[in-house]
């Protein structure tokens, strides 16, 4: 399949953000007293699920480069996924939970940047057919 540069340049942002993010969550939640004095009120189900998802983006990434037709779902369903931790987040913090503003910003980063990629990777890949 023909690979748009936009959909190339998505991808390689996606493998990119994922290793990132699976070693920035690694060091968070394996690194010890000092790595996770670091990270403050970090909340851990939002931690666990980064870290976890990076893995995903990295996956995808490989797929949107690829021109593979499940990564366009798999980057819809990361964006899902982001959307319910990001609500799940909400309420924790509406019920006086301890959390870092810094992961207000970076779930509303997440969020955005797989919504985009789920709406270009579905225009893309759904005309290349």
């Amino acid at each position: 399949m023909n690979t748009s540069r936009l959909l190339k340049i998505l991808a390689a942002a996606a493998i990119v953000f994922g290793v990132l993010t699976v070693f920035s969550g690694g060091r968070a939640l394996f690194g010890g007293t000092e790595a996770r004095a670091a990270v403050g009120n970090a909340v851990d189900f939002v931690l666990w699920f980064n870290f976890l998802a990076g893995f995903a983006y990295v996956i995808s990434g490989f797929g949107l480069w690829r021109g593979r037709r499940w990564a366009a779902r798999a980057a819809s369903l990361l964006a899902l996924a982001t959307a319910l931790v990001a609500g799940a987040f909400a309420v924790h913090v509406a019920g006086g939970g301890a959390y870092e503003t810094r992961t207000v910003a970076a779930l509303a980063l997440r969020l955005l940047f797989w919504g985009v990629v789920a709406v270009v990777a579905l225009r893309e890949l759904k005309a290349s057919r």
